[in-house]
């Protein structure tokens, strides 16, 4: 099994209604993945409560190995939830790793 594992920090110049409406959207368009990837097994998303650190979300995903990640990666619904991070992501922080 991969555990993935990600950290989004969102651009300073987003207003934090903005930031919150948004994180809100990509934390439930990441969770709808589950079922609808075939290669996800296992999915967590949380949004950071605390202020005096720098990301904003966190990622945890289990694939059966690195071909289940890659197909995931590309994967129409996932490709569009990526847009919409990309879209106000000022970093992006990301471990794989064998469990």
């Amino acid at each position: 099994m991969v555990k993935h594992i990600v950290l989004f920090k969102l651009r300073d110049d987003v207003d934090a209604a903005t930031k919150e409406s948004e994180l809100k959207a990509i934390k439930a368009g990441l969770e709808a993945l589950q079922g609808i990837a075939p290669t996800l097994r296992s999915i967590e998303v949380g949004i950071n409560i605390n202020a005096n650190e720098k990301y904003n979300l966190a990622l945890t995903c289990t694939f059966d190995d690195m071909e289940g990640l890659n197909a995931y990666a590309v994967h129409p619904e996932h490709v569009k939830v990526s847009q919409r991070i990309r879209a106000i992501l000022d970093q992006r922080a990301c471990v794989d790793y064998l469990l």
